[in-house]
């Protein structure tokens, strides 16, 4: 199964968000946490943050770019308890029990935007609000050229 890695080119999201997600740590969408958001909500790093980051599961910060890589079972596995821990922590989610099948749905959704995509294909997300709430959009930007090693940092760096 295929899921995404947060990736920089350059120094940007450690400008344009409060709290940049590391390279290398799995992303999911994230929308989830401007569902109650209105226009007033969109200034600054926050509006970047709603535009165009996708949330990373380590630092829980955000991340312009994403690229698409395989992920074992067992670290899935880990991330949806590590994302529901994070639902009863942060959104007041009654008990990881509760939150797992949430944290569930959620990497589920990441999982179907990867699937089909080569490793190393890179993934972008534009966020609007609408009168039904936040919309998301995703742009796919082929790299075969390039490989993960250049794109994403995987395992732990020592």
């Amino acid at each position: 199964m295929n899921l995404a890695r947060a990736i920089h080119f350059d120094e940007s999201d450690t400008l344009v968000f409060h709290n940049p997600a590391r390279t290398g740590e799995w992303v999911i969408s994230g929308g989830f946490e401007f569902s109650n958001w209105g226009q007033g909500d969109l200034n600054g790093k926050a509006r970047q943050a709603f535009a165009n980051g996708w949330l990373g599961l380590e630092t829980f910060g955000r991340v312009t770019f994403v690229a698409v890589t395989k992920i074992e079972q067992s670290e899935y596995d880990a991330l949806v308890g590590h994302l529901a821990k994070h639902f009863v922590d942060i959104y007041g989610a009654p008990s990881i029990d509760a939150a797992r099948p949430v944290a569930m749905d959620e990497l589920a959704h990441m999982v179907e935007l990867c699937e089909g995509h080569d490793p190393n294909t890179l993934l972008s997300v534009i966020r609007e609000l609408s009168d039904s709430g936040v919309d998301e959009a995703y742009r796919v930007i082929d790299t075969p050229d390039a490989t993960i090693d250049i794109l994403a940092v995987h395992g732990e760096l020592e």
